[in-house]
């Protein structure tokens, strides 16, 4: 069976083409003339800038320790924001749901990004207060 180009395996009963003698013993060259050797080589080397091109890009999103201290200091500011919103609620005196809702999502975006168990543990218990302070507030609800 022999493959010739991008066309797929065809059956002859050609035999292999012979060895030149300056090639090592049980070394057979993986493109020959007949086979159309430029354009494998196009191939393999459009291959190879697609490798290098995907390597970049990986790069480019892992970025250095700057960058991801400046993406978690983002995501803090936000949790931080919501705890605001809901410091502010609490001193007009009222609790408003979308606070308390909007701080729960901030959390639960943190925590799919994080791997300290210290942050988890404290996104833990701030999740577990927003969950209890709007249960409350939809008890009369449903009780009404």
């Amino acid at each position: 069976m022999k493959v010739s180009g991008p066309s797929g395996p065809s059956a002859t009963g050609s035999a292999r083409p012979a060895r030149s003698a300056d090639a090592a013993p049980g070394f057979e060259p993986l493109m020959t003339p007949s086979a159309g050797g430029a354009s494998g080589v196009t191939a393999a080397g459009g291959v190879a800038r697609l490798t290098s091109l995907a390597a970049l890009m990986a790069l480019q999103e892992v970025g250095g320790p700057l960058e991801r201290r400046r993406r978690a200091v983002g995501r803090a500011s936000k949790i931080l924001d919501a705890l605001e919103d809901l410091k502010l609620d609490l001193l007009d005196g009222g609790l408003s749901p979308g606070a308390l809702e909007a701080l729960t999502l901030s959390v639960r975006e943190q925590r799919a990004l994080t791997d300290d168990t210290r942050l988890e543990g404290v996104l833990d218990e701030i999740e577990t207060r927003a969950a209890v302070e709007l249960a409350k507030l939809e008890a009369p609800r449903v009780a009404a």
